[in-house]
């Protein structure tokens, strides 16, 4: 890729984004390229990541699988800043790397709690919110996994399966109240995430894409950032590729 590419401009000033999951990864791509473009950037996670960056977002610690954090990081965040323009749903976490009837049960139920239902509790608390004042954005972080089924990686196929359902049901149904909704389908992404997988199983998926590498985390930032801009105006319910070639569909 180019290193002296030019990447588009918007003035986010005024705004307040808040993103799960965003102590390190995409989620803290997704933050710090809302502050380089003016907007207040949160994050609710249950770890703060490092906070010695420049410009590092405030934290909120939130547990996305249990309702009442979620309100108190609610609260706070509203009570300090008055409004939520944007939201992305990002937090979420792989599980392990193993076929399906070699799976504890309970782990395959943690990783659908945590990447499909949290998504879901997070979007219900915040969802009244963006209603009252009649505008809004939600971009919820699926996978490529959720529309092709990643062998080995059944509880998170299933989940962001899931994950792209809820995103076009939720966008139609708020189709007429200026909130938009829609998601990104990442293919394998350079972050600690990998770190969870098996390196055969990181490497299949690299071999899998027509450009034959991993996308970073600010091409995905970047598209978030599109999704929540006033460029994008006609889009809900969608689901957009980020995958090198590789989705198919």
């Amino acid at each position: 890729m180019s290193t002296s590419a030019s990447f588009a401009r918007y003035d986010f000033s005024g705004r307040v984004a808040v993103v799960t999951g965003a102590a390190g990864g995409i989620g803290r791509a997704i933050c710090d390229a809302f502050t380089r473009h003016g907007a207040t950037a949160l994050n609710w996670d249950r770890a703060a990541g490092p906070a010695d960056a420049p410009g590092a977002p405030r934290h909120f610690e939130v547990d996305i699988t249990r309702g009442e954090s979620i309100q108190a990081a609610l609260t706070a965040t509203l009570d300090a800043y008055g409004r939520i323009d944007y939201l992305v749903n990002n937090a979420g976490f792989a599980g392990p790397t193993l076929a399906l009837d070699e799976y504890d049960p309970l782990e395959w139920q943690r990783v659908v709690e945590v990447n499909l239902l949290g998504t879901y509790h997070v979007s219900r608390f915040v969802v009244p919110v963006m209603r009252r004042a009649n505008a809004g954005r939600i971009v919820n972080v699926a996978s490529l996994a959720g529309k092709e089924g990643t062998p080995n990686a059944s509880a998170y196929s299933a989940a962001k399966a899931g994950v792209i359902a809820m995103t076009k049901s939720l966008g139609k149904e708020l189709a007429q109240t200026g909130i938009l909704v829609n998601g990104i389908a990442p293919a394998a992404v350079e972050t600690t995430l990998l770190a969870q997988m098996s390196p055969s199983h990181v490497q299949t998926m690299i071999g899998k894409s027509p450009m034959a590498r991993l996308g970073t985390v600010d091409e995905a930032a970047r598209l978030v950032l599109w999704l929540c801009s006033d460029s994008c105006s006609f889009s809900t319910g969608a689901i957009f590729d980020l995958s090198g070639g590789r989705a198919t569909y």
